[in-house]
């Protein structure tokens, strides 16, 4: 048996976890009550808050773990809390150990919650009453029925291909393709099971009724011209025009569902060229493209051609596939940066964050199962706990075993300067009018990360709500977050936030894993997915057709009616609000959000798969995880080779000038006192040894003036018609995004390009302390921005 790496420390910080479990103990709901002594407490942002602190700090500890011991008893394994459990905890004159003993202290009545305080409108009249329950039954029926029918289609196709398609050698040739071990070995099967199947003609014939093939060939050629003429400008005119997302259908995903490996050759030829042109924009020299004309075009395709991101979706158990999502996305150099996870999936992405690319190759290995302990407990510690309490696991022994994966305490921002990644977890309010929180490095910076990851866990029944913490940037302390209101899964109403990452990092390309089960079963691709092509005879491919419909029109027309059906009842519940709120939740939204993305990886399950949804997995089961995780993300690794070459020749043209405008502040402090340090970052020296002596006499000689004074290219008539005026400013006018994107991740090798918005003041001191790039009116949409969710 091999070890894990890091098997040995599990980064259990027990000040941190016990302030978790005193969270879990304050009632909330209560925090407006007249003590005895007439006082009010308005929860831990009161004035009181920091006396209560010190005064909890004071109680005896048997105390402590007796109060939170009857609320959350822990697993079996911990005798000594266990024991606690038992006892009755000492009567104290305040209503928890948060706040200060004040008076005697009454007895404690149990306070309806906030959906039973709020009346419905809708539900008092008395046709409501009277017709709800038999409307819903009737629905409920209707659509029991639906999916009747629905697994009868499906069946009929799967049975169809096995005795009729899937035959021969053929079938020899895909079962060769499923059983590949890596990249290299799945791409040869696949290219063989293409050649036999005559799929490989497909890509030589660049029509294609999908994307505007005509506009790319004109692209493609007017791109390679201009680039072999040195025409820089009017190059940056024309990549600005097709650094888009989508643009003239080229990332339409059925460009890469007609072959198990490959795409239009013309498509791999814009891909090529393209990329050349970015970088020789970068390569170029200032006396042919000045570098703020430069800046202004990176940063203008780059919003435009936005950012990819990879989504891991919930799904109890079955999410331990997203593992090797992870390891074949890194084994092939093509993990995004940006990574979201929700409930399951947040237990991955956090892994992922929080890590460096060699420690995550050496952790996503079957041995990672004996760190993975959420299930232990046996049905005799489980079952009394689901009684007393509601729900199956206990929060606080689910936050020691989460800190592995987070790494300790860690925080977004920490994680952040750590490895460059953006991790993203999605929560939701306990109560159900509030708005969802996508947990990440602008909304919740200091918020520490295994209290999002069991926040967006807690399932109805499986884990109750529970309280975000977050360390105080000035004493370290750990804290509620948002005023100590509970959270609990996201999955529940946003499994995909995609939307929430457009807003905050500008996602126009995800790569979404889906593995919950009761989603999964519905998915269904008509006309073929992403490196899984609908199979056709060879005679129709002989006569150059390519195309049809899985298990034929009827199957698929049939296929589609029964989902479309079945979602529309589920949207008539929700419309007129039939669901009852079971835990206090609403759920009409557990059918009806966006569960899919630009790609979207569906694993394949068997019905066994289901007994085990919530087990942990011994080492063998984790090799099939893994491996299950690998085949499925194999077939989707060229569209994402070509999105992403794209992405990060942006981002390398990008960082090119951030480096190289360090570069000239360090030397025009140098001319202003010679004893200044030439560079103030690795990367500032990087550039400035790269600038020729003929460069840097040229800025020593040049005033201010001079510099900014640029020739108007075609590209800036397009952007904008430059003044004299504008060209002297510091452009202070700007978003915030773009200033931010300039002098950023000139300090974080590893960023995205965009700065993180904690770290403003570091950077300031970076840039010697030169703050006129950032303007008071930036530092208002900074405040608004970073609390606007809260």
């Amino acid at each position: 048996m091999g070890k894990l790496y890091d098997e040995e420390n599990d980064y259990v910080n027990e000040e941190h976890i016990n302030a978790f479990a005193r969270a879990l103990v304050w009632d909330d709901q209560e925090d407006a009550e007249t003590s005895h002594s007439g006082n009010y407490s308005t929860g831990y942002n009161s004035p009181s808050y920091e006396d209560a602190k010190k005064t909890a700090s004071a109680l005896d500890s048997t105390d402590f773990d007796a109060a939170v011991a009857q609320l959350s008893p822990v697993s079996s394994n911990t005798q000594e809390s266990s024991a606690h459990s038992k006892e009755r905890p000492a009567k104290i004159v305040s209503k928890s150990d948060w706040f200060p003993v004040v008076g005697s202290r009454k007895k404690k009545q149990r306070k309806p919650s906030t959906t039973e305080k709020l009346t419905n409108e809708f539900r008092i009249s008395a046709s409501y009453t009277f017709f709800r329950w038999p409307a819903l039954i009737l629905i409920f029926a209707w659509i029991s029925f639906l999916c009747v029918i629905y697994i009868v289609v499906r069946a009929y196709v799967a049975l169809s291909e096995f005795l009729f398609t899937w035959t021969g050698e053929r079938k020899r040739l895909r079962d060769k393709l499923r059983q590949s071990k890596d990249y290299a070995e799945w791409v040869e099967n696949a290219i063989k099971l293409d050649k036999y199947l005559g799929l490989d003609k497909w890509s030589d014939n660049p029509k294609f009724s999908y994307y505007d093939y005509r506009t790319i060939q004109k692209t493609v050629k007017r791109l390679r011209a201009l680039r072999e003429n040195g025409d820089i400008p009017e190059l940056m005119v024309f990549l600005q025009s097709c650094l888009k997302k989508n643009f003239a259908g080229i990332e339409n995903r059925q460009l890469y569902s007609h072959r198990y490996y490959g795409t239009k050759k013309l498509v791999e030829q814009y891909v090529t060229e393209v990329t050349k042109c970015i970088n020789c924009v970068t390569d170029a020299p200032d006396s042919l493209v000045p570098l703020k004309q430069k800046s202004r075009f990176f940063k203008t395709v780059s919003k435009n051609y936005g950012k990819t991101a990879l989504c891991l979706s919930g799904g109890a158990c079955f999410a331990y596939t997203h593992f090797g999502i992870v390891k074949a996305l890194l084994d092939n150099d093509l993990l995004p940066s940006i990574i979201s996870g929700t409930s399951g999936g947040g237990i991955i992405a956090s892994l992922a964050c929080t890590r460096s690319d060699e420690e995550l190759r050496k952790l996503l290995v079957p041995e990672l199962a004996r760190k993975i302990t959420a299930c232990e407990d046996p049905w005799y510690v489980w079952f009394p706990r689901f009684l007393k309490t509601g729900a199956r696991f206990d929060a606080v022994a689910w936050a020691k075993k989460a800190a592995f994966f987070t790494k300790g305490s860690t925080t977004f921002q920490e994680a952040y300067k750590a490895t460059g990644r953006k991790l993203n977890i999605s929560t939701i309010p306990a109560e159900p009018h509030s708005p969802v929180i996508l947990c990440n490095t602008v909304t919740s910076p200091n918020c520490i990360i295994w209290s999002s990851l069991l926040a967006s866990s807690a399932v109805p029944g499986i884990l109750n709500p529970v309280v975000l913490m977050m360390k105080e940037t000035r004493t370290g302390d750990v804290v509620p977050f948002s005023m100590g209101n509970k959270w609990r899964d996201g999955s529940l109403r946003t499994d995909i936030p995609l939307d929430a990452l457009n807003t905050y990092y500008n996602v126009n390309f995800s790569i979404v894993s889906q593995v919950n089960p009761h989603i999964s079963l519905f998915f269904y691709a008509p006309k073929g997915t992403v490196g899984r092509p609908v199979t056709v005879s060879r005679k129709r491919t002989r006569k150059q057709k390519y195309a049809a419909f899985r298990g034929g029109f009827f199957a698929t027309a049939s296929e589609q009616l029964l989902k479309l059906e079945i979602k529309k009842w589920f949207q008539i519940i929700k419309l007129l609000d039939l669901l009852p709120r079971l835990s206090k939740q609403d759920w009409s939204n557990v059918f009806l959000q966006r569960f899919t993305g630009s790609i979207t990886i569906w694993p394949r399950y068997r019905l066994k798969d289901f007994f085990y949804i919530l087990s942990d997995p011994d080492e063998a089961k984790m090799e099939e995880f893994l491996l299950k995780g690998q085949r499925s993300m194999f077939p989707r690794l060229l569209f994402i080779r070509h999105r992403l070459s794209i992405e990060r020749a942006i981002e390398r043209g990008k960082k090119s000038i951030r480096a190289t405008t360090m570069a000239i502040k360090n030397v025009q402090a140098m001319s202003r006192s010679p004893s200044a340090s030439l560079a103030t970052s690795d990367d500032g020296k990087k550039a400035h040894m790269e600038l020729s002596d003929g460069a840097i006499e040229h800025l020593l000689s040049s005033s201010d003036e001079e510099l900014n004074r640029t020739t108007i290219s075609p590209f800036d008539q397009i952007f904008n018609q430059e003044t004299e005026e504008s060209n002297s400013s510091d452009d202070s006018g700007e978003d915030i995004d773009d200033n931010d994107e300039e002098i950023g991740d000139s300090f974080e090798e590893k960023g995205e390009g965009e700065i993180d918005l904690a770290d403003r003041e570091s950077i300031e001191d970076k840039i010697n302390g030169d703050a006129a790039d950032l303007s008071e009116d930036e530092d208002s949409k900074l405040s608004h921005r970073r609390n606007t969710i809260f």
